[in-house]
């Protein structure tokens, strides 16, 4: 048990706040969360158990390799695939705890891959590693609902960028259409892990993976640069409003990656589209139909998602950040009027995009979000200085402003928080 937790119902007791029977009842509640636990490092050290066993086995089968027979090197290809099977089948039968299950299915899934590339190289099939990850995953995907191994969840993700990356950057350049098969294919699964375990580690990164994903692999269904901004200023948008539903927003701000996704990723974008180079690039007459498509779905999908906080009635403050994506479809279309519009208004929403953040920060009490806020005007400031011709005494004086900015709001906040603390202990002795 907890040392630091006895520590701290001693403290009550001795100030009269809870007696014995209480501090009992309060340890045995948290010895029962602890014990319902499952073990976190037994998990993992199974699965770097798991790992070495099947390092070792490939190198001892490698040993004497190209001496063997095409016979025996295909029984020793099979080999991890079988003991992983047996491993997985024992600890389902036996039903063993998770870490077991863990460790089993990661080892299988590793044997798949394994054998895969030996029977290749045993009977020489040709092929690629876009073909061998694609067909790797294929076989493995099943593994996720039967097994519900959280680590086969995390393999299959990094697996399934990987594949699209290897295969859309390449230099042939192919779309993988797969990808969005494979990325669907973990939702149902993610939509149960949010319902039954919202505030488990695996939630927390699959937070930051599954947005990170389709944020890596975007590029790749790109068939021109005309539209490219567009695409992902409404991917980054759709990523923040998915951010700001309550079960996400309700979550430390550390385990909500779409929102610092969108957010960061809005704001850098911005940020490049304030410089003069990108209003005066030529319009082009006409876009690839992928390039459309992509930009309207994404578009599209932000927008649904800001449909549906307001029907729930979640959108209770207004939020300059959730429409940022829009607004800037909107200032794309000046393009065709001129470079001047475009370029001014953007400068004018990143600003204004700054002071909400700091409003928000200050109504949030957060000196992250304050500071972030700050940042981004200086940001933008100091973007205005490498196309403009501003005189070094004007300069000295903006950052001297800003400076004093940073001091001054950090300052009122710190003073806010502690009239808010004298509050509530001026109400609590109030009550007693």
């Amino acid at each position: 048990m907890n040392s630091k937790l006895e520590r701290q119902l001693d403290e009550l007791m001795e100030a009269d706040i809870i007696n014995s029977d209480t501090s009992q009842k309060i340890l045995a509640f948290y010895r029962m969360k602890e014990q319902s636990k499952p073990n976190s490092i037994l998990t993992i050290f199974r699965v770097l158990g798991a790992l070495l066993t099947g390092l070792g086995i490939t190198l001892i089968i490698a040993h004497n390799w190209d001496d063997m027979p095409r016979n025996i090197k295909t029984s020793m290809a099979f080999l991890p695939l079988v003991i992983g099977q047996v491993a997985l089948a024992y600890s389902f039968l036996k039903k063993k705890s998770s870490a077991w299950v863990e460790a089993s299915a990661t080892f299988l899934i590793l044997s798949v891959g394994a054998t895969i590339s030996m029977v290749g190289q045993i009977y020489n099939i040709p092929g690629n590693l876009s073909d061998f990850l694609f067909i790797w995953i294929a076989i493995t995907a099943p593994l996720i609902y039967i097994t519900r191994s959280k680590l086969a969840v995390l393999i299959h993700l990094v697996f399934s960028t990987w594949y699209a990356c290897r295969l859309g950057y390449s230099y042939k350049g192919e779309i993988p259409w797969w990808y969005l098969v494979q990325l669907i294919w973990v939702v149902p699964y993610y939509i149960n892990l949010l319902k039954k375990q919202p505030g488990s580690n695996i939630v927390g990164v699959l937070n930051w993976l599954i947005p990170l994903s389709p944020l890596l692999v975007l590029g790749t269904f790109t068939k021109g640069d005309s539209l490219v901004f567009l695409m992902y200023i409404a991917l980054f948008g759709s990523f923040y409003n998915i951010g700001q539903i309550p079960f996400f927003k309700n979550q430390k701000l550390r385990r909500n990656g779409y929102t610092i996704i969108g957010s960061l990723g809005s704001i850098f974008l911005l940020t490049i589209l304030t410089f003069e180079w990108f209003w005066k690039e030529p319009i082009h007459n006409g876009y690839h139909g992928t390039d459309l498509v992509i930009t309207a779905v994404l578009f599209l999908a932000g927008i649904a998602v800001l449909g549906y906080l307001h029907l729930k009635k979640h959108l209770k403050d207004f939020n300059l950040f959730q429409y940022a994506f829009l607004i800037m479809g909107l200032l794309y279309l000046t393009k065709y009027f001129g470079s001047t519009y475009g370029l001014v208004l953007t400068n004018i929403l990143v600003a204004t995009l700054g002071l909400f953040a700091v409003r928000i920060g200050i109504n949030k009490n957060s000196f992250g979000i304050l500071n972030y806020g700050i940042l981004i005007i200086t940001a933008l400031i100091v973007c205005r200085f490498f196309d403009t011709n501003l005189d070094f005494i004007f300069r000295g004086i903006l950052f001297i402003s800003l400076g004093a900015g940073f001091f001054v709001a950090n300052y009122f906040l710190l003073k806010k928080q502690g009239k808010n603390s004298i509050n509530v202990t001026s109400n609590t002795e109030s009550h007693e």
